[in-house]
């Protein structure tokens, strides 16, 4: 910028336009600012004022000229063509160009800060011990290796030096306005790093914070917020009056209707409403919506809260210190309750009231109710309802991150090797439990868990419909583009899997597969020092993300191998007939099973509310005006368009071989 000092009739105009300063030799002015726009402003300490020459739109349809009126400024450099207007006081602020802050109290930055980065939360458990350190470039992946690798220091201390160092980089004695940004009718702003295009209206009280908004994907902080130690990053709101301390809120996230939450953190395309959070680790697409819901020291992954839900996490002995665990795509039902520790596997449904501490990890796709006070787990039921086929459909399409640099590393697959190793195990355990129960028995108990032992065998039959589906989902991704295979020749070619090892664990790290192997040696380079900074392991994460095809192949090999007694180096032509055969038969009977399930939502039971002053016909007319018809559902089409899909390709790849 072109700055010059005032001369004495430049002084003597401001002066006559109710301006004021400490001392005008330290105040700076753009060559080209027409200082008729600066008005009853008060300077202290060094100022710098860029260009006033243009207008502004402060809001959709409200337009105002670029000037500074009413505002004490303490030691600010503004940009070019910038709005104040009734500012009570901004001190140690670099204001970008285009900004404009209007009805502020006081924004202030105090001495040297780091913006809310370097804020350590207690998420997960209450009682601390899984300390994270929330800085504006964390992702789900380091969160998770921060607050659940606890058992491995050396990996934490390594994690926590690189975290340290990138937060030893972001101090400053200046606070930064963002390009373009809007600070509207606010309380005060304290210590707060506010990105390019952010939209702050109406703000209570934001302290020590970073909200790291782009242009890409604007941050909007709302009516009423009161938020201390937070990280927003891109993309986000926060409004309607919520309550954050010591919080972290990702890409994309929602959060508002007198939302609370303390010590949390919530990652990519999260929702929090009406309700309140204390030490919640909230992955992807964690969502809880209603007002009488208490989420409280839990990991939750794609997650739905119903109304009501709630857990504890304190036995009155040695305070809150216990936790629970809720994997992908878990739900609970309204007013469920969970007494922590616990852990419920992928993909299932709890319901009821829950008085005894369990462990269901190995059982996923389940339904957990509460029947005559016992825990009562039912396997593999959750396979076939709408819902987890229509979840597994949607997060992809939700996905409200914008601009290229997405933090979170999020794999979509419903069945993915993290969850058939976990089908893999649960059907071994119903097995055992099989063989050892008694037949006059009515339930087995399982780790705290009551099972039905007549259900034991159709549990076996539904994860081994799991695992048939996994397969020949994994043949059809290895084959693609299927168009091209011209023979047999060409099909054994790339099912090859020449680093086929044995089978290994997977993990789920917050939206990211990955197997153990690549796990440990990712690990081990954090703990040897050869990732030394947060950038290298964002890019090393990215780069083993992107390796999941290739690894999930050569894990299905071994699965092949383990399971089927198929090589597929030397797979035969009719084996892997009976493959294809296997997934087309096993997937249409699952689709049509979520089908019935979808039917359900149309039968006679769900028109009761309908037709209020009608017969049965009314009731009808009045219930396809409202929901349209079964064979209209989108839904309901696509499903039945995939089987006609599958017996397509399934024809195609039966010719090839």
């Amino acid at each position: 910028m072109e700055f010059k000092s005032l001369s004495s009739a430049e002084i003597n105009q401001l002066k006559e336009q109710g301006c004021r300063a400490e001392d005008w030799s330290a105040v700076l002015i753009h060559r080209e600012t027409d200082l008729a726009r600066i008005r009853f402003v008060t300077f202290k300490g060094k100022v710098a004022v860029g260009k006033l020459s243009d207008f502004i739109e402060i809001e959709p349809g409200r337009v105002e000229e670029c000037s500074l009126q009413n505002v004490t400024l303490d030691s600010t450099v503004i940009a070019d063509e910038v709005y104040l207007n009734d500012v009570g006081l901004i001190k140690n602020y670099a204001i970008g160009d285009g900004a404009a802050i209007e009805q502020v109290k006081l924004l202030s930055a105090t001495g040297k800060t780091t913006f809310g980065n370097g804020v350590r939360i207690e998420a997960l458990n209450e009682g601390g011990g899984r300390e994270m350190i929330i800085f504006d470039q964390l992702s789900a992946q380091i969160a998770y290796l921060q607050t659940l690798y606890r058992h491995e220091p050396q990996l934490i201390n390594a994690l926590q030096k690189m975290i340290d160092q990138y937060v030893e980089e972001q101090k400053s004695s200046i606070g930064v306005i963002g390009n373009q940004a809007r600070v509207l009718r606010c309380n005060q702003i304290v210590n707060v790093k506010i990105g390019a295009c952010a939209v702050i209206r109406g703000a209570q009280s934001l302290e020590n914070g970073t909200i790291q908004s782009e242009k890409a994907a604007p941050v909007l902080i709302g009516d009423g917020v009161i938020a201390r130690n937070f990280i927003v990053l891109s993309g986000s709101e926060v409004k309607d009056g919520a309550l954050l301390t010591d919080c972290f809120v990702g890409q994309g996230v929602r959060i508002g209707r007198q939302f609370s939450a303390e010590n949390s953190a919530f990652f990519a395309n999260c929702e929090g409403f009406h309700s309140e959070a204390v030490s919640v680790f909230a992955g992807p697409y964690s969502v809880t919506h209603h007002k009488s819901t208490l989420l409280i020291a839990g990991m939750f992954s794609f997650y739905n809260a119903g109304s009501g839900t709630n857990q504890s996490n304190h036995m009155y002995k040695l305070g809150p210190v216990h936790q629970g665990i809720l994997e992908r795509g878990a739900k609970t039902g309204s007013f469920s309750y969970l007494l922590w520790p616990a852990r419920v596997a992928p993909f299932t449904a709890v319901i009821g009231k829950h008085y005894a501490n369990f462990d269901a990890a190995n059982l996923p796709f389940s339904y957990i109710e509460e029947v005559a006070g016992r825990t009562l787990l039912t396997p593999g039921m959750n396979l076939f309802t709408v819902g987890t086929r229509r979840d597994s459909a949607k997060w992809p399409k939700r996905d409200r991150r914008k601009g290229e640099n997405k933090l979170d590393l999020i794999h979509f697959d419903l069945f993915s090797p993290f969850v058939i190793n976990r089908v893999r195990k649960g059907k071994k355990i119903l097995a055992e439990l099989y063989a050892a129960a008694n037949p006059k028995q009515e339930f087995v108990k399982f780790k705290g868990l009551y099972l039905k032992r007549l259900l034991l065998k159709r549990g076996i039959k539904y994860y081994q419909m799991a695992m048939d589906i996994f397969v020949g989902e994994q043949l059809l991704r290895r084959l693609q583009p299927i168009d091209e295979l011209k023979g047999w020749t060409d099909v054994a070619a790339r099912l090859k899997a020449p680093n086929t090892k044995k089978l290994e664990e997977w993990y789920d790290w917050f939206g990211m597969f990955i197997p153990q192997s690549a796990a440990e040696e990712l690990l081990g380079k954090i703990k040897s020092n050869q990732i030394k900074t947060v950038q290298d392991l964002l890019t090393q994460l990215r780069q083993y993300f992107e390796r999941y095809d290739e690894w999930a192949w050569n894990w299905t090999a071994a699965l092949l191998k383990e399971e089927w007694q198929i090589d597929v180096e030397t797979i035969e032509k009719d084996q892997f007939k009976q493959l294809i055969a296997n997934w087309k038969n096993q997937k249409i009977r699952f689709n049509n099973l979520i089908l019935s399930d979808a039917q359900k939502e149309f039968d006679s039971n769900s028109r009761i509310a309908y037709g209020i002053d009608g017969d049965e016909q009314i009731a009808l007319k009045d219930f396809e005006a409202v929901r349209g018809t079964l064979e209209e559902n989108g839904f309901y089409k696509e499903l039945l368009a995939e089987n006609e899909q599958m017996e397509k390709i399934a024809e195609r790849l039966t010719e090839l071989s």
